[in-house]
């Protein structure tokens, strides 16, 4: 594929995908805050527990199909007979998709009240059945998003991203607020926030026939009738889509799990329901803590498949190894900031963004989650791109399986600390595994035992600096009449407090030269930043 369009054009694209994943990213982290705010945490509790039934084919379908149909097609291309791969290609992969979404459709719509009444609130099956639609445009959105990538034309796609989750957000939280005004339903409001997602699928199809239509004259799927061999062609978009959206469906199967277990066994073990609703709909708060504390890790990762994918066919040079500790250093660095920063400050943040402290402890644990988790998606990206799909695939697939098996054990008797803790756990365990895996497979010290030591040494400045601040803020507690403007206030200052002093003593142990971190995205500043700090006087 980068020889097709050229590389210069392909990095663009890449840059301009890994922008518009950030922006997306950071959209699904922030709207949830102000509809927690409207439903409160019971609302907040029935959205989150269907919402990974409907974002799963989500992130498969635009994430995963599609940059497997994109790989394919491109590949095709390079081959003698380039049309007929390709019109085979795009006709097998269509009406497998079609298959795979009249079974899924099938099973939500269908299967909805078995589903509620598994996760044991059977007033969830008209979300459950609403959100089955956004299955039935999973051949749609993916083909047209492959189709544009095998080209080379990644504007689009990056667009109708944005669109998509622009339109998704602006009608769940209209719905909410409107709902919560009238009927005051929470399950109503739960049910407008999943027929955004619905909706917001269908504006990201709108938006790109529109570009196809706009940009190509002759744009089109090569439907001529093929006798190509279809098994090879399923059996690769398959293998292809889930290793490359497996990170992504991890954290989805994880939540997965936490719908169908957390709040039934809290009412089994006696927890009032609507008690147990509150504090699954608290627990849940932690999702868009970590997917903030994820944002760098997660550009990190887009950005460096297409890298690592080709210095690896190059014959000169220092190949993958540079690319792949710098990756390991930077989500490692962010990872540490992000979660202790966010464990050092959650009473402040708790109450800043969600109206209560409630449950600080549980969602310290949550947290945690980001440091493994941003090695295991830094690393899954790099061994995507060396082409090591199988390993990674057994890791997480058994990371679920001990998701699943921690969560029967400890909810039980520490409800929902016991599966912050489960997730923690599994997570650290399979991001040492993919560690593990990659230094096998490459012989590589990912980083020296200085390295460590400084982050170590970071760590620590940033806790007692943030600290010693906290301690002066509490003689000024109690000055505003709204403890929680008060709490904005001092977690703001303290967040900004805490990530200069980290960002500082980072840049001034180097711990990433200078021109590393212009392979970062956004880290021009912090070159300059650290130039400007290490400058002989």
């Amino acid at each position: 594929m980068p020889n097709s369009i050229g590389m210069k054009g392909y990095m663009k694209g890449a840059l301009l995908l890994t922008i518009s994943s950030i922006i997306v990213k950071v959209m699904s982290a922030i709207y949830r805050v102000p509809y927690q705010n409207l439903v409160g945490d019971a609302g907040f509790y029935i959205y989150q527990q269907v919402y990974p039934f409907i974002s799963f084919f989500v992130a498969w379908t635009s994430g995963g199909f599609a940059a497997a149909i994109s790989k394919m097609l491109a590949d095709a291309e390079l081959s003698p007979d380039a049309s007929r791969k390709k019109s085979a290609i795009s006709q097998t992969v269509f009406l497998y998709l079609a298959g795979l979404s009249l079974f899924f459709f099938s099973l939500l719509f269908f299967g909805a009240n078995l589903l509620a009444s598994w996760m044991g609130d059977e007033e969830l099956s008209p979300l459950l059945r609403t959100g089955s639609f956004v299955t039935l445009f999973m051949p749609f959105l993916a083909l047209m998003k492959g189709a544009f990538q095998s080209r080379g034309e990644m504007a689009p796609v990056a667009k109708a991203q944005v669109f998509e989750q622009f339109i998704r957000v602006m009608i769940i939280l209209a719905g909410a607020f409107f709902v919560m005004a009238t009927s005051r339903s929470l399950y109503a409001a739960g049910h407008m926030a999943v027929l955004g997602t619905v909706v917001g699928e269908v504006a990201g199809i709108v938006c790109l026939f529109y570009f196809a239509k706009k940009r190509f004259s002759s744009f089109s799927f090569e439907w001529a009738w093929t006798r190509e061999k279809k098994w090879p062609i399923i059996k690769e978009v398959t293998l292809l889509s889930i290793s490359i959206s497996m990170s992504s469906l991890l954290l989805l199967c994880f939540q997965l799990i936490d719908s169908f277990t957390v709040y039934s066994l809290m009412v089994e073990s006696g927890m009032n329901s609507q008690l147990a609703k509150e504090t699954k709909g608290i627990y849940d708060r932690g999702q868009s803590l970590v997917q903030l504390g994820l944002v760098i890790a997660s550009s990190l990762s887009v950005a460096v498949v297409p890298i690592v994918a080709v210095q690896s066919k190059k014959q000169a040079g220092r190949g993958t190894k540079p690319f792949m500790q710098l990756t390991y250093r930077a989500a490692l660095i962010f990872g540490v900031a992000a979660s202790l920063g966010l464990v050092i400050v959650m009473p402040y943040v708790n109450e800043m963004l969600f109206e209560t402290n409630s449950l600080q402890n549980v969602l310290s644990i949550y947290v945690l989650q980001i440091i493994p988790l941003s090695i295991i998606l830094t690393f899954t990206a790099i061994l995507q791109g060396l082409g090591k799909l199988k390993v990674p695939f057994f890791i997480l697939s058994g990371a679920i399986l001990l998701k699943g098996i921690g969560n029967l054990i400890l909810v039980p008797f520490w409800n929902v600390q016991g599966s912050a803790l489960s997730s923690s756990t599994v997570l650290l365990i399979a991001a040492i595994l993919l560690i593990a895996y990659l230094k096998k497979l490459t012989q590589l010290q990912l980083a020296p035992l200085h390295f460590y030591i400084k982050l170590a040494g970071a760590s620590l400045a940033m806790t007692l600096a943030v600290q010693l601040s906290d301690e002066c803020f509490e003689r000024f507690s109690g000055i505003m009449a709204n403890n929680r403007m008060e709490a904005a206030v001092f977690g703001f200052v303290l967040i900004a407090i805490g990530a200069f002093v980290f960002l500082t003593f980072v840049a001034k142990l180097r711990m990433l030269s200078e021109k590393e971190w212009f392979f970062i995205p956004f880290g021009r500043r912090m070159a300059a930043y650290q130039l400007w700090l290490n400058k002989r006087k």
